[in-house]
C-alpha cells in the first residue's frame, strides 16, 4: 500500500463539493482510503487521529487543499489520475449553459443584481463574513455551514431582522424556495402548507409526508438547529413564521423543531398564535400538548403533524391511506425474536429520524443510549460501543469530523451495521435511508451487502435479527421511493411508512 500527499495552494471548494468528490475518490479501484479536504486546523487534527501526517500537511494554510490517496501500490498512479480526473470535473465547472462561476461575492452581486438567496458552503471559519457581506448588500441568507459560533449566529440574525431579511442557518441543511430544492431536499409538489423548521430532516419528513398525503409545500424555510435556544431566542423561525404568514400562497403553516428552550417556545407559539392562518406545531420530545392560541395546534411526532396540516388546508382526512401501524406484525416480529434478543439498535443520516426515534423508545424504556441523548447518563461517543437500546445519529459532528456527512457517504453505517450484528442481544436494527437532492444516489443500494452479511452473522447462531427500514423520499425523487422500498424488501427488510411509525415499530418488536 503507498500513500499520495499533495497540497494545492489556494485552491478553495466548498464543503458539499468537497464531500462528493471525497465520497467519488473512495470508488476509485485500488483506494483503500481517500481525501480531500480544505487545510483547516480541525481536518488536520482529524488526519493526526487517523495517523496521516507529513510536513506538507503541517505547513498547509486554512485556503488549501489537501488530497490524500492510499492505494495498492501497482494502482496507486491510475487512482491518483482518476481522483484528480474527479477533481478537475468539478473546477472545469461541468456546467451547463445557464450556471456562471464568480470568484467572489462581490462580483456576482454585480453580475446579478436582481438576486435576493445567497446559499454560504464555505467553511466555518469563513462562513459568518461571506453572511455578512451578502447581508450588508441586502440579500436572504442559507448558512449550510457548521461551525458558526453562537456570537456569530446572534449577529448576523439580528442584523438580518433588522433590514427585512432572513438568515437560514447556520447548519441549515434543508429548505424550499419558489419549489427550488437547496442543499438536501425533496422533490415535492407545490401547495398551500409553509413549512419553518429548526431541523434538516425534520422538515423533509414533513414535507414528504405532506406530498404523501396529497398537499404540497408553498415555501419551506429551514432555520438551522440553534435558532430555538435560549441565545438565538428564535429570531429566525419567528421571522419565517411572519414571512408565511404574509405569503398568499401559503394558507397552512407547519412548525417543526426539537425541543425548543421554554421561553423561546412560549415566543414562538405567542407569534404563531397572532398569525392570520392556521399554524401547526410539532416540538419533537417535548410534552407539551396546548398551546394556548385558538388557531395554533400542538401535535407529537411528524407524521400526525403533516396529517394535521394537510387537514387544515382542506384535504378529506376520510380519503387518505394513514398507514396505521401494524399490529399483526408486530406479534410476528416478536415470534421470531430469541428472549436474549431485547435490544434496537438504531444507525441514523438523518438527527431529527433519529431523535424521533429516540424519544419514543424513552417513552417505554429507561436504558436508551445516544451520542443526542440528554441526560449525561445516557450519552455515547462516536468511537464508544453500543450499550442495551442504543440510537446513533451518524451525521453528528462528532461523526463527520473530516468525513462526508453519512446521506452522501454511508460507509461508516455500513461496518456498524455489520458489529451490531455480532451482539445475540440485539433483536432490531432500524435505519433511515434519506433520498432527493444532495443525498447518496443509491442509499439503499450502496447497505444491501451490510444487511445480508448482519442477517447471516445473526443465522449462523441461530437467531433472526429484525431489520427495520424508513426510506425518506417522494416518487418523485430520483431514484424514486418504490424502488428503494423493492431492494429492501428483496434483501428481508421491514419496511415503515414514515419516521413516527418507524420509532413506533422498533420499541414494540423488542417489548
Amino acid at each position: 500500500m503507498s500513500r499520495h500527499i499533495s497540497i494545492r495552494k489556494n485552491t478553495y471548494l466548498d464543503s458539499v463539493s468537497l464531500m462528493s468528490m471525497s465520497t467519488k475518490a473512495n470508488g476509485v479501484d485500488g483506494v483503500s482510503q481517500a481525501f480531500i479536504a480544505m487545510a483547516t486546523p480541525m481536518n488536520k487534527e482529524v488526519l493526526a487521529n487517523l495517523d496521516i501526517t507529513d510536513a506538507a500537511i503541517e505547513e498547509a494554510k486554512p485556503s488549501d487543499l489537501m488530497i490524500i490517496v492510499d492505494a495498492e501500490d501497482a494502482l496507486l498512479e491510475s487512482a491518483i489520475t482518476a481522483v484528480d480526473d474527479i477533481i478537475a470535473r468539478k473546477n472545469d465547472g461541468g456546467a451547463t449553459a445557464s450556471e456562471t462561476r464568480y470568484r467572489t461575492l462581490d462580483s456576482a452581486f454585480e453580475a446579478a443584481a436582481d438576486s435576493n438567496l445567497v446559499l454560504i458552503s464555505v467553511n466555518g471559519a469563513f462562513a459568518a463574513r461571506e453572511a455578512r457581506k451578502a447581508l450588508n448588500a441586502n440579500k436572504n441568507v442559507m448558512i449550510f455551514s457548521d461551525n458558526v459560533s453562537v456570537e456569530d449566529e446572534l449577529e448576523l440574525k439580528q442584523l438580518a431582522h433588522e433590514k427585512g431579511l432572513l438568515v437560514m442557518g447556520p447548519d441549515c441543511g434543508t429548505a424550499i424556495i419558489n419549489g427550488t430544492g437547496l442543499a438536501f431536499a425533496n422533490a415535492v409538489r407545490r401547495g398551500s402548507i409553509g413549512v419553518v423548521g429548526a431541523s434538516g430532516t425534520g422538515s423533509q419528513e414533513v414535507s414528504a409526508r405532506i406530498h404523501d398525503f396529497g398537499g404540497g409545500i408553498s415555501q419551506l424555510i429551514g432555520t438551522g438547529g440553534r435558532d430555538l435556544s435560549t441565545e438565538i431566542g428564535g429570531i429566525s423561525m419567528i421571522d419565517g413564521i411572519r414571512a408565511l404568514d404574509a405569503d398568499p400562497e401559503t394558507k397552512v403553516i407547519l412548525i417543526v423543531s426539537k425541543p425548543p428552550a421554554e421561553e423561546v417556545a412560549e415566543k414562538v407559539l405567542a407569534v404563531a398564535g397572532a398569525a392570520s392562518k392556521p399554524v401547526i406545531v410539532t416540538f419533537l420530545g417535548s410534552s407539551r400538548t396546548e398551546s394556548g392560541y385558538d388557531n395554533v395546534r400542538i401535535v407529537q411526532g411528524t407524521k400526525p403533524a403533516a396529517l394535521a396540516a394537510v387537514v387544515a388546508s382542506g384535504i378529506d382526512e376520510s380519503t387518505l391511506d394513514l398507514h396505521p401501524l401494524n399490529l399483526p406484525l408486530i406479534a410476528e416480529v416478536r415470534a421470531k425474536l430469541a428472549p436474549e434478543q431485547r435490544f434496537i439498535r438504531g444507525l441514523f443520516c438523518g438527527g431529527t429520524l433519529c431523535d424521533e426515534a429516540m424519544f419514543a423508545a424513552i417513552e417505554k424504556f429507561d436504558n436508551v443510549y445516544s451520542n443526542i441523548q440528554k441526560d449525561p447518563a445516557r450519552v455515547l461517543g462516536a468511537t464508544d460501543p453500543s450499550r442495551e437500546h442504543t440510537f446513533l445519529d451518524m451525521g453528528d459532528d462528532d461523526f463527520t469530523n473530516g468525513r462526508p456527512h453519512p446521506m452522501i457517504d454511508p460507509s461508516l453505517r455500513l461496518k456498524r451495521i455489520v458489529e451490531e450484528a455480532k451482539d445475540p442481544s440485539v433483536g432490531v436494527i432500524a435505519m433511515d435511508f434519506v433520498l432527493g437532492y444532495g443525498s447518496h444516489e443509491d442509499p439503499v443500494g450502496v447497505t444491501i451487502d451490510a444487511i445480508t452479511e448482519a442477517k447471516a452473522i445473526a443465522a449462523a447462531r441461530g437467531q433472526h435479527l429484525e431489520i427495520l427500514g424508513y426510506v425518506l423520499g417522494t416518487d418523485l425523487d430520483t431514484p424514486a421511493i418504490a424502488e428503494q422500498v423493492a431492494l429492501l424488501e428483496a434483501a428481508g427488510v421491514t419496511i415503515s411508512s414514515s419516521s413516527t411509525n418507524l420509532g413506533l415499530l422498533a420499541r414494540e418488536f423488542v417489548a
